[in-house]
């Protein structure tokens, strides 16, 4: 199982959350971390923009998106953005994506929250072809995409899906490199995620991987932490897809799935989610203070 970061623009408390990225990527990278995802909220910087100037800046990290939310580009625009980051990177960028939630669609940017199978099939549709350097021709009920793009000298980035339900999971096997779950724990990884991303790609005679990010956090004090993690977290827990996936863990909130506790505590949960059968654990590092971070970089590092 490979070890990579799951960030956020907010994770660091200084002035340029930009400057500040690149910053911590490059500490990362010269501590031994070599993949990273980074999340794309609404109210944070511009993912893709600023994942431009990291892999220019960075040499040596595989970045990513995790994810970016599709209702907001139409496929080409996202096509020449990820072609041209690839570029950029010399082939070391990864293209999450994913449907959001109807919190954000319709809450925030007034645009709809429907139809989701449809919505993510078609967006497929019009995007891989233009990745693959060639012609779209799709026509759909709510994307269409004809045309091309050119990127001279970009290649294709692989394509992750944020999927939980059976549907869209069925979806990431069948078309794309894989799945990025969050807050999804290894029961649920086992019995459902992995078993259904798998089958579906079999189906399809092709090979998809699931990616699993969590918090986690090295501490002695796991009942503070763990206070933390609901207070950080709170916000996924009253979202419709993630209260399922709580709810097939068995779990009561978003804290009941991180990873906290002393070494050996957080290396049990980390085994368990090497035996659910996932391909690479993105790690979200929080914690009260700079020893647990330095303590869980440290168990990740020897981890890996």
């Amino acid at each position: 199982m490979r070890t990579s970061l799951f960030t956020y623009f907010h994770d660091s408390l200084r002035a340029s959350p930009v400057d500040d990225y690149v910053h911590d990527l490059r500490a990362a990278r010269d501590e031994g971390f070599s993949h990273a995802w980074t999340v794309q909220l609404p109210w944070d910087p511009d993912a893709l923009v600023t994942l431009g100037i990291a892999l220019r800046e960075v040499e040596g990290m595989t970045l990513g998106t995790g994810v970016q939310p599709i209702q907001l580009r139409q496929p080409m625009s996202l096509a020449q953005a990820a072609l041209t980051l690839n570029l950029i990177g010399g082939g070391r960028f990864r293209l999450g994506i994913g449907l959001t939630h109807a919190l954000i669609c319709d809450g925030m940017w007034g645009v709809p929250w429907d139809r989701p199978v449809r919505r993510l099939n078609e967006y497929l549709d019009g995007l891989q072809p233009l990745l693959a350097g060639e012609k779209a021709d799709a026509t759909g009920e709510i994307y269409t995409t004809r045309g091309n793009v050119r990127v001279a000298g970009a290649t294709a980035p692989p394509v992750y899906v944020a999927a939980m339900g059976p549907q869209v999971l069925r979806i990431a096997g069948r078309r794309t490199a894989g799945t990025i779950t969050f807050l999804t724990g290894p029961r649920t990884l086992a019995d459902h995620v992995v078993p259904t991303l798998r089958a579906a790609a079999e189906e399809a005679g092709r090979e998809a991987e699931v990616v699993a990010a969590l918090p986690i956090c090295v501490t002695d004090d796991a009942a503070k932490v763990r206070e933390l993690a609901a207070e950080t977290y709170a916000l996924y827990g009253t979202l419709p897809s993630y209260q399922a996936m709580l709810a097939r863990e068995g779990a009561q909130g978003p804290a009941d799935v991180a990873l906290i506790g002393d070494e050996d505590a957080v290396s049990a949960r980390l085994e368990e989610i090497r035996a659910a059968g996932v391909a690479e654990f993105a790690a979200h590092i929080f914690g009260p203070g700079d020893e647990e971070r330095a303590r869980t970089r440290a168990l990740l590092r020897q981890a890996a």
